[in-house]
């Protein structure tokens, strides 16, 4: 069974730092291009970065770039997320996604908020 388990997320104030983890099981993960996306409150979901395979080739949205770091440990199957200079508009339910020639499994989300 193809699973997806995200952590990490917690409250922080504006400008601080948080890494989100994704463990999972169940499919070859090297083998797949992984993403994060998020959903912020009342709106709807916003792609945040992908990595692929293989090559580890990486891509942001403009909205986090210079800011997010996406990574892997194939070793340990999981997927990171390296936040930094949080803002309160970072507020949101990120989720780990597969992606599959389209993004086929989610996560159940990690939920960001970013206040003072």
């Amino acid at each position: 069974q193809v699973q997806l388990v995200e952590s990490g997320g917690a409250l922080v104030q504006p400008g601080g730092s948080l890494r989100l983890s994704c463990t999972t099981s169940g499919f070859t993960f090297g083998y797949f291009w992984m993403n994060w996306v998020r959903q912020a409150p009342g709106k709807g979901p916003e792609w945040v970065s992908i990595i692929k395979f293989p090559g580890d080739n990486t891509g942001y949205a403009d909205s986090v770039k210079g800011r997010f770091t996406i990574s892997v440990d194939r070793a340990n199957n999981t997927l990171y997320l390296e936040m930094n200079s949080l803002k309160p508009e970072d507020t949101a339910l990120y989720y780990c996604v597969r992606d599959n020639y389209g993004m086929d499994v989610w996560g159940k989300g990690t939920l960001v908020t970013v206040s003072s």
